[in-house]
């Protein structure tokens, strides 16, 4: 029997040390008053360009020619918008033996947030999986999640964790409208985008630090981490972990009840079992307010739990692929750029 190849190393994405970096900075130095208010100022500009830039970026010919597999397209949605929420929904029992409120709170919106996209492609690829279709169902995803977020939000966790009817307008101008505006102009700023994308992928990047900080400040100066003790945080890690091996086993499972092949199993696991924690953070930004350290909490542990799990996962079903596909790879994978893809914090 043979045995199936593990990673050499887990990829503890250096993107997350960073984050890790920026709770310690926001911890040690918070802002407040002036600076305080400046930070918040910079960081509500610095979530409507990150997602204008999400708007440019967006193929919308891609997104259009992805239709014709929609039936792949609702499972995964299915998983993340229905699936997920119905377990952080169940979880509410945990409360208060394991969780606390706030930890709960942070968990449910987890199970809100949109799935990844490079993540989802990247472990598609090294799969052997339908890395097209999980292109698709990431990018369909995070552009139902800009809307369908904030919905679930104000219906699950209504006027809890300093989330209000407000918070709706707020979604509306700092994400629906730059996301549009993106979209509108992408005809003439496209190619540029295209051209610049990893300087802009630096941009987008800093724009999350700077929402992590602004967050964590405000917590610092509420004192709500005084609510957070190591046993609680190690009791996230499992109820996480629970999670995600539920999410996991239902996406695989879920979908060879429904007659998908191998290739589309691989993406259908990857894109509905991963939460995006770019879409995810500014998103809580805007829905908390002064809450969303704890809120964001839940989300940045499962992230970095999520490629690590699905990192092992990937390399198991490789090893497991066809004799033909391990030796010439898929027609997906030939495509320039595809499999290069590195998961990121998205």
């Amino acid at each position: 029997m043979k045995r199936p190849h593990l990673p050499r190393r887990l990829p503890v994405d250096p993107y997350i040390l960073l984050l890790l970096a920026t709770v310690g900075v926001a911890a040690l130095l918070p802002a407040r008053g002036t600076g305080a208010a400046v930070a918040s100022g910079a960081s509500t500009a610095a979530i409507a360009f990150l997602f204008f830039l999400y708007g440019a970026r967006l193929s919308t010919r891609e997104a259009l020619d992805g239709l014709r597999h929609w039936r792949l397209h609702l499972t995964v949605l299915a998983c993340t918008f229905l699936v997920f929420p119905l377990l952080g929904l169940a979880a509410r029992g945990l409360v208060p033996y394991v969780l606390t409120q706030p930890l709960y709170q942070g968990l449910l919106f987890l199970t809100l947030v949109p799935s990844t996209i490079q993540s989802s492609i990247a472990f598609t690829s090294i799969a052997r999986g339908n890395v097209p279709a999980a292109i698709c169902a990431g990018s369909f995803s995070s552009l139902v999640g800009i809307v369908l977020t904030p919905l679930l939000a104000a219906a699950l966790l209504g006027g809890s964790g300093g989330f209000s009817a407000d918070s709706l307008l707020k979604i509306v101008l700092q994400l629906l409208v730059p996301f549009l505006a993106g979209q509108l102009l992408r005809r003439w700023i496209g190619g540029f985008v295209a051209r610049h994308k990893k300087v802009l992928g630096l941009v987008d990047r800093g724009s999350i630090l700077l929402v992590v900080y602004t967050a964590f400040s405000e917590g610092m100066a509420q004192g709500i981490w005084h609510q957070v003790s190591p046993a609680r945080l190690g009791a996230l890690l499992g109820v996480e972990a629970v999670l995600l091996a539920a999410m996991l086993g239902v996406s695989w499972y879920g979908a060879r009840a429904l007659g998908f092949g191998r290739a589309d199993r691989i993406a259908i696991q990857f894109a509905g079992s991963k939460k995006s924690l770019a879409s995810g953070l500014p998103m809580a930004s805007v829905l908390f307010g002064a809450h969303a350290s704890l809120a964001v909490l839940p989300l940045m542990l499962f992230h970095q739990m999520q490629l690590m799990v699905c990192a092992v996962i990937a390399k198991r079903r490789a090893a497991d692929a066809p004799e033909d596909e391990r030796e010439t790879g898929s027609d997906e994978e030939r495509e320039p750029d595809r499999p290069g893809v590195r998961p990121s914090a998205r």
